[in-house]
């Protein structure tokens, strides 16, 4: 039977703790209240342990102790004695809610939301931090009790069996719990958490300097006696009421700091102790501070001053590091902080030093800027766009997309769609045709924000552009468009050899290829088997062969060798695309999607016109322009879409593209191979000799009407893939009708 007088000893110490400072209540009032939300916990969790053994109860009793350290109000207290009831027993909202405060009930219903997040950390993304802040932004003192909660968790974690789920929590807290406590300047649980996961991650580190620590306490109490008394000597008669306090640098600190500067043992630390010295007020604070600079010689680069010029969080203090304080033990650098009593107060806990009491024990936030405006976001936005608007930064370079499911994306700050899409699968990003934000559409250049609800629109005949490499900003969008763009491999190049071929065939009126290849089982004078004529399609589609002498070679074999001709096959260059015309105008299409908000440039004269192309800006309006508007001259390529009415997809255009390029072995298989990945039809290929070092190669490429823009992509692409060849190039887009 477990003894909860223990228990009750504890409830008793929160009470006497408490009624220091909140003083509307007497203490009999007080006693009620926790005691009344600690029984009722005890009885729900009635039945409940964990895995140390211990009744679940001692839980919540552990983690409101810890809380104290913030100074909470009635409120908080009792929601941290009930955090986990809702969640874990069959009592709801509804039930805590007739028994207690509303605010009770909000407080425990905020942290049986933070409970249900999943979390994804690197692979994984954090869905929970987006809850955390919304939590932040209600009432932060949600924040509170969830960074007491887990650091009671880390500190009985050692209980779980399995190791790996030992150090994923523990993952999971030093990258997403204890940089929210630094960010709200609650240093001793931020370094007590960072301590407790540093164990678990790294225990091999953790008792090496644990050890070096031991070691050196007898350096530790003699710093701390000797530097008491060298202060006191110099301070007694001087100032009046001051305290001295002291400082030993955290474990995990210690270890960053190691690794910073390479060194192998923390004795080798300059700055493991630090003194506090604490005064009445800020005339007490430059007075001790020109006694101290009088008696020992400051180092001028590290003395702060944030007391003329506070931290942007409000922080306030003087820093000044001396050396020689004590010669007789450690001949070293030392920091001293001078501060008043208010001052410290407020470096100790910080937020929780902004909160006032009112009525009935609850507090509200006060002198915090980004406090006020996390409240009044909350109250006047939506889920949806609050962490755009948010203005804390918690992971300064990270960001947290969301799919339209509410799945979280954590990317790196600068991200855009592309980088978004390919996170979440690679098809995504490789066939990404346009992206909605928030329900809008969104330029694929344009940097997300934290918050955004990010919908990818695909299309499966859209592929990679060469112009996204300047933008994205992860190294798995970027590896993703270099695959795409260097893809190859042996069953492309016969399918590729395939569909060029059975072109060839067609324009001299002879059947296509059969899936035997029959056509060159007898060929060139010499007979083949499967394999050998797959090897006929691998040289045609990878262009070591020109498709127009294995034509000329067939033709031959049938007798048909004058049916083709040189000048036959260069009318390819100016045949005449027929036009499919709709016999009704139906909707107008933009960048594959029907009915998108859109507005008419003055260049089109408030019509339609009939070859348009749309723009959308960086505020995610789109305007149809003539595709020879002056305001597109200098538009970025990318932030332009395909229009065109819907019926008009089958037009097509044919393109002439000259390339001037240094005569190289493989140049002309790189133009090949780039336009067949991007599906684009090859009428006609020829070369002229400029000079011995250059080579002249002409290009007439069939494309649809509408997607006149592959054009450019395709010349970036050859101009990211080739450059180092490319000397100069010449396009003529003029559409032979």
């Amino acid at each position: 039977m477990y003894d909860y007088s223990k228990l009750e000893s504890k409830i008793d110490i929160m009470v006497q703790h408490l009624a220091t400072y909140i003083h509307d209540y007497d203490s009999a009032y007080i006693k009620n209240e926790i005691f009344r939300a600690y029984e009722y916990a005890r009885d729900a969790h009635e039945w409940q342990f964990r895995l140390s053994g211990d009744p679940y109860i001692v839980h919540p009793v552990e983690a409101s102790l810890i809380l104290l350290t913030l100074k909470p109000d009635i409120y908080t207290i009792q929601s941290c004695l009930l955090h986990d009831v809702i969640e874990d027993t069959p009592k709801t909202w509804e039930d805590i809610l007739e028994v207690f405060w509303e605010e009770v009930a909000f407080l425990c219903n905020g942290m049986e939301k933070l409970s249900k997040v999943r979390y994804r950390w690197e692979d994984r993304s954090i869905g929970s931090l987006r809850k955390m802040f919304v939590a932040m932004a209600q009432d932060l003192r949600v924040v509170f009790i969830k960074l007491s909660d887990r650091l009671h968790n880390m500190r009985t974690l050692k209980h779980h069996p399995k190791k790996e789920k030992r150090e994923k929590i523990a993952l999971e807290t030093l990258t997403i719990y204890a940089p929210i406590a630094d960010r709200l300047w609650l240093f001793a649980i931020k370094n007590d958490l960072e301590e407790e996961c540093f164990k678990i991650l790294h225990y091999d580190a953790y008792r090496s300097i644990k050890k070096e620590l031991k070691e050196l306490s007898a350096s530790s109490i003699a710093f701390i006696e000797n530097a008491e008394k060298e202060i006191n000597t110099l301070l007694l008669g001087n100032v009046n009421n001051y305290e001295i306090d002291y400082r030993i640098k955290s474990i995990y600190s210690i270890h960053k700091k190691m690794l910073k500067k390479n060194l192998d043992s923390a004795k080798s630390l300059h700055d493991l102790f630090g003194i506090r010295i604490m005064v009445n007020d800020i005339s007490d604070c430059y007075r001790v501070l020109g006694l101290i600079h009088n008696k020992w010689s400051p180092l001028p680069q590290r003395f702060k001053d944030y007391i003329a010029l506070p931290k942007p969080n409000g922080y306030k203090s003087l820093h000044t590091t001396i050396i020689g304080l004590l010669k007789g033990h450690r001949d070293q650098p030392t920091e001293i902080q001078i501060k008043t009593h208010e001052m410290k107060e407020y470096a100790d806990i910080w937020v929780a030093a902004h909160f006032e009491y009112k009525e009935r024990g609850s507090k509200i936030a006060k002198d915090i800027n980004w406090v006020k405006e996390l409240k009044e976001l909350s109250e006047s936005s939506g889920n949806s766009d609050f962490l755009s608007s948010l203005k804390i930064d918690v992971f300064r370079h990270r960001i947290f997309a969301f799919t339209p499911a509410g799945d979280s994306i954590n990317l790196p700050a600068g991200s855009t769609a592309i980088d978004f899409g390919y996170y979440v699968h690679t098809d995504l990003g490789n066939h990404i045709v346009m992206a909605k934000v928030n329900g809008q559409v969104y330029p694929l250049d344009k940097e997300l924000h934290n918050g955004d609800v990010v919908e990818i629109i695909i299309d499966k005949n859209k592929n990679p552009n060469p112009f996204w490499m300047s933008f994205v900003k992860t190294t798995k969008a970027k590896n993703r468009i270099k695959a795409w763009l260097k893809k190859e491999d042996k069953e492309l190049h016969r399918e590729r050899g395939k569909d060029i071929m059975n072109k060839y065939l067609e324009k001299s009126g002879l059947s296509p290829l059969d899936k035997d290849l029959s056509i060159f089982k007898v060929f060139d004078g010499r007979e083949n088997n499967i394999e050998e004529r797959w090897r006929i399609m691998e040289q045609i589609g990878d262009f070591s062969i020109p498709p127009g002498i294995i034509l000329k070679k067939i033709l031959k074999t049938k007798g048909n060798a004058n049916q083709l001709s040189i000048e036959a096959l260069s009318s390819t260059h100016t045949s005449s695309a027929t036009k499919t015309i709709s016999p009704v105008k139906k909707d107008l299409i933009i960048g594959g999607e029907e009915k998108l908000p859109y507005k008419l440039c003055y260049c089109s004269r408030r019509k339609l016109p009939e070859k348009m192309v749309a723009h959308i800006n960086s505020k995610g309006v789109i305007t149809i322009h003539k595709r020879n508007c002056k305001e597109l001259q200098h538009a970025n390529k990318d932030r332009l879409l395909s229009a065109y009415l819907k019926g008009d997809a089958d037009t097509v255009s044919f393109v002439q593209l000259r390339f001037d390029v240094m005569n190289t072995v493989g140049i002309l298989r790189t133009l090949s191979d780039i336009l067949y990945s991007m599906e684009i039809n090859i009428e006609a290929i020829s070369t002229e000799k400029i000079d011995f070092e250059k080579t002249r190669i002409f290009l007439s490429l069939q494309i649809p009407e509408y997607d006149y823009l592959i054009v450019d992509r395709f010349i970036e692409r050859v101009k990211m893939n080739i450059w180092e060849h490319l000397l100069a190039y010449e396009v003529e887009k003029e559409a032979i009708k």
